[in-house]
């Protein structure tokens, strides 16, 4: 069944002519600022976010202190308040919030799909079928950090409250994020990479403020610095066929690494890697891996 039909369209557009026109040219590899009309909506205040975060499961929440370095070893440490109040006082908590899957609440799930439904035409253009549709909330505190990391899903980030700077590193270029760290990743491992600060010099910064809306490439490796206001912002995001399968050519070449050789990375949109994915979904099913 299609997952995106028979949901409840906003009552306007979000994303203008331009931007969609923009958004066609730069899918799905090219970061790019769009603009976009989601503002002052009533499921995105910070009462209504706290209301969600006490409905969402434990999995689905995650939040820790706000003044870290740009890189960090494992998950930061928690800040000692529960997550409604994190949220409902993050102007002065000090704090970095996310809230994940928020299509698990039929209102979100709603929003959710009318943004990502006035996009889908030039989505399923280059990258095919849209799949498994997901949004996270982002709700830091004045100048918090996220530190160094990178995402498997196609994204739109839109900043709705307060301003943020999102450095973005070339996605695939295994400088910023290394060939067995993505074999880690699809594996299991964590989505935190080592930072290094000469990598600096290879990022571009992105700044954001209300109104805007950054495109960001599957693993584009990135970090963010909140302004010096607290701030949200709405991440929705897609998998297709290539990203998937691109994820389990690195699970194939951690095999073959694992086996003693040295596998070439796979090669970014539109090149399709299927030989590999095929191969690693193959001795999945025979081997019973995960």
């Amino acid at each position: 069944m299609d997952v995106l039909t028979g949901f409840t369209a906003l009552d306007r557009p979000i994303f203008g002519p331009q931007a969609r026109a923009q958004f066609a040219t730069a899918y799905p590899e090219t970061p790019t600022v769009l603009r976009h009309e989601l503002a002052e909506h009533p499921l995105l205040t910070l009462d209504a976010l706290a209301s969600l975060a006490g409905r969402l499961p434990d999995a689905s929440i995650e939040y820790n202190r706000g003044d870290l370095p740009i890189g960090v070893d494992g998950k930061p440490a928690p800040t000692g308040m529960g997550i409604e109040d994190t949220i409902r006082h993050i102007a002065i908590s000090d704090s970095w919030a996310v809230l994940k899957n928020i299509e698990q609440d039929p209102g979100y799930e709603a929003l959710l799909l009318s943004l990502l439904g006035e996009l889908r035409p030039q989505i399923e253009a280059k990258t095919g079928k849209m799949l498994r549709p997901q949004g996270f909330i982002f709700i830091s505190s004045p100048d918090a950090v996220t530190p160094y990391h990178f995402d498997p899903e196609h994204n739109i980030l839109l900043q709705l409250v307060g301003k943020k700077v999102m450095t973005q590193f070339p996605a695939g270029d295994a400088r910023y994020a290394p060939d067995t760290t993505h074999e880690s990743y699809h594996s299991g491992g964590p989505r935190e990479l080592h930072w290094r600060d000469e990598l600096a010099s290879g990022g571009r910064e992105f700044p954001l403020g209300p109104g805007d809306a950054l495109v960001v490439p599957v693993m584009a490796p990135h970090h963010v610095k909140n302004g010096p206001a607290s701030s949200i912002s709405l991440s929705i995001t897609w998998r297709s066929d290539w990203s998937f399968a691109e994820a389990d050519a690195r699970c194939w070449n951690g095999v073959l690494r694992n086996a003693g050789l040295n596998p070439r990375a796979p090669r970014r949109w539109p090149h399709g890697n299927h030989g590999k994915a095929l191969a690693f979904r193959a001795w999945r099913r025979l081997f019973g891996a995960s």
